[in-house]
């Protein structure tokens, strides 16, 4: 299989008129025929247009997934290939829903590169995750506009302690928290909840099914990729060997014919962030696509 450089080659040499589209298309077919399973890319190109809104997980989603399973086999499974910053909590569950009563849970996530927040609670709700030595997933804990929900809470209770200990403190502690509008702690308590309910649920019912220890196994896993204090930041780049030992993780090298077609695919679709407006694309093996475009 052709290599990052050899990819655009292919592309720079191609005799259509679409050639990103063409070579994309084609290796997505490839990685298809060597599974035996369907392949459907939930791509983002927000490492190439990080100024740009419409990159993350959104309901628009749905729609463009609908499209890439509709006419697909559903009886031979899916492989989801997953390169994403995250986003919106509802849409992401909807998401997850929307797939497994597809395919009956007979879903693989398929991380090449990046999986973050949302991304990451996508592919928990696999029975497996592939990844190689270049592979990362992310903490799930819920952000407000860039904040971490647990840290507001931390923030919120450590204010608490401290006014207990010593009153006189309290002018300090309020501008602290005076910066959160009035509700916004119970939302973070909420959107907290929320996300950690709902991938240790997604955790028992397809990748721990069947283990004897499954609901411990499941809050194991939650309750690293939940917590601030573990994490230290929202943007921690969780690697293959740390994921492995929370979850069921398959390594990307152990078949080189897979790892080759993988990676090819994700140049191709890195190229076309690169070299057209495309910000989003949602793709499947026959061709099937929506693309999310930049503004002009």
């Amino acid at each position: 299989m052709p290599n990052w450089g050899e990819v655009l080659k292919e592309i720079q040499t191609c005799e259509y008129r679409d050639p990103l589209d063409r070579i994309r298309r084609k290796y997505l077919t490839l990685l298809a025929e060597k599974t035996g399973r369907n392949v459907i890319a939930y791509y983002s190109g927000w490492l190439q247009h990080p100024d740009v809104s419409n990159t993350a997980v959104g309901d628009d989603d749905k729609n463009a997934l609908m499209a890439a399973v509709h006419g697909l086999d559903r009886t031979k499974g899916l492989d989801l290939l997953l390169h994403t910053p995250g986003g919106d909590l509802a849409a992401t569950e909807s998401i997850v829903d929307y797939l497994y009563k597809m395919f009956a849970g007979d879903i693989r996530a398929i991380v090449p590169q990046l999986a973050m927040s949302a991304g990451t609670m996508i592919a928990c709700s696999c029975k497996e995750i592939i990844m190689g030595k270049q592979s990362n997933l992310g903490p799930i804990d819920p952000q407000f506009g860039g904040i971490p929900a647990h840290g507001v809470l931390k923030e919120f209770d450590e204010a608490i302690a401290a006014v207990k200990a010593d009153p006189a403190s309290i002018p300090i502690w309020q501008v602290v928290v005076g910066k959160y509008h009035p509700t916004f702690i119970g939302e973070c308590r909420h959107a907290l909840k929320w996300s950690t309910e709902m991938v240790q649920q997604w955790l028992e019912r397809s990748m721990f099914k069947g283990e004897k220890n499954y609901k411990a196994l499941a809050l194991r896993a939650v309750e690293y990729l939940g917590d601030h204090d573990h994490t230290k930041s929202h943007a921690r780049h969780i690697p293959v060997e740390e994921a492995e030992k929370l979850l069921r993780i398959i390594r990307l090298e152990k078949d080189d014919e897979l790892q080759d077609l993988v990676l090819t695919v994700h140049h191709s679709f890195m190229h076309t962030f690169a070299n057209s407006a495309a910000v989003k694309i949602v793709e499947n093996q026959m061709g099937s696509a929506l693309m999310s475009m930049r503004a002009k």
